[in-house]
């Protein structure tokens, strides 16, 4: 929850605004350093979750790489100080101007998804008179039981190689003389929270690995994604999530050879629960079936409700009146600009303050302009004293 004295600085700071606590961040990347960067496994930050300055600097700071999925984010990894080496590129439609951003950086690895994202780059590292280390990212047709949207890892979605492709790909490597195989990559979604899937992507991720090298070649990177979830329902109580089951997963269920490492592309679960939407009652409006309590954030500061039906918990910071049902909207002209509906909160007022959280990941970074909206401020957690 929020001390008063955070409460009363965002009492003089204009509304809407994104708010980030950096000890929850700080106390979540200290479970990864010791339940798995001190098991020897390698964790890319994903920046696609939040490329703020400020946090790519301390997920740096504390040991992790960064998972880049464009040329944008390729730059502002190494603007916040990862090294080349750290940096690996995925992404299902690379663009040539991206992949020369790459090459010309030397990054640890493209993540390639088709056996023509290959032949363009093995023809561009040709070019430029680069050697280009990619990693296979396979198909594992495993389900991650998360929404449809966000789910990755079937046969179905646009993502990687399928298995019956597989031996194609490997003989035209043969062909492709810019190329270094290095790895095999999976990502089966996102916001998973069951760990069986992740099981069930790690009995494929052994057998893939296998055939592979039956083949002739030599895997070191063996990398198994992110897409590990967050408790949206309750992040007071369950500000960092369950990183010793994870890894121990993985320890448990994972087979590497003596010349393999483990990778991950952890996003959500680093950043998703420091980061919440702050949001001021504008109007309240009753109705004959509803209550609604019209908020200055909408959908353009967080699509999330309205993309993918997702459920932010909502507190109410500067009221302490009983409790009244309400839907939460914002101030945009479409219907779908709704955060909650029929939710039990305290009775709130024109002004009272709103804390919309779990919005550190895919919170700011998908926000829009729609409707002509101003910019809003990032907010951290060190500017407020």
């Amino acid at each position: 929850m929020f001390p008063n004295q955070v409460v009363d600085s965002f009492r003089g700071l204009k509304t809407p605004f994104y708010y980030y606590d950096l000890d929850v961040l700080k106390a979540t990347l200290l479970e990864i350093k010791i339940h798995g960067i001190d098991r020897g496994y390698h964790i890319h930050y994903a920046l696609k979750a939040n490329y703020q300055l400020q946090v790519l600097e301390i997920a740096k700071e504390a040991g992790l790489g960064a998972d880049c999925v464009s040329g944008g984010e390729i730059e502002r990894a190494l603007e916040a100080g990862f090294s080349s080496s750290q940096i690996a590129f995925a992404g299902v439609g690379k663009s040539d101007d991206e992949i020369m951003i790459a090459l010309e950086k030397d990054i640890f690895c493209f993540n390639c998804e088709s056996p023509q994202e290959l032949e363009v780059i093995d023809a561009l590292a040709g070019k430029t008179g680069k050697n280009a280390r990619i990693a296979l990212r396979l198909n594992p047709n495993v389900d991650a039981d998360t929404h449809h949207y966000i789910t990755t890892g079937l046969n179905e979605n646009k993502f990687g190689i399928n298995e019956e492709d597989l031996d194609a790909v490997l003989e035209k490597l043969s062909e492709l003389s810019n190329l270094e195989l290095i790895g095999i990559h999976f990502h089966i979604g996102s916001q998973i929270q069951k760990f069986t899937p992740f099981e069930e992507l790690c009995v494929k991720a052994n057998q893939l690995n296998d055939y592979i090298e039956s083949k002739g070649f030599e895997l070191s990177v063996i990398n198994v994604g992110g897409g590990f979830g967050i408790n949206y329902d309750h992040p007071n109580e369950n500000s960092i999530p369950d990183f010793k089951g994870f890894f121990e997963l993985f320890d448990k269920n994972i087979k590497l050879k003596s010349h393999q490492k483990l990778h991950f592309e952890l996003g959500r679960s680093v950043i998703g629960q420091a980061g919440s939407l702050i949001t001021k009652v504008l109007y309240t409006k009753e109705g004959r079936t509803k209550n609604f309590a019209i908020v200055d954030a909408g959908m353009t500061e967080l699509i999330r409700p309205a993309l993918y039906q997702a459920l932010h918990r909502i507190d109410v910071l500067t009221s302490k009146l009983p409790e009244k049902t309400y839907d939460v909207v914002g101030p945009i002209c479409e219907s779908s600009d709704t955060f909650r509906k029929d939710i039990d909160i305290p009775e709130v007022r024109r002004g009272d303050i709103i804390a919309i959280r779990s919005c550190g990941a895919y919170g700011e970074v998908m926000k829009t302009q729609y409707n002509l909206r101003p910019k809003i401020a990032s907010v951290f957690s060190d500017d407020l004293g």
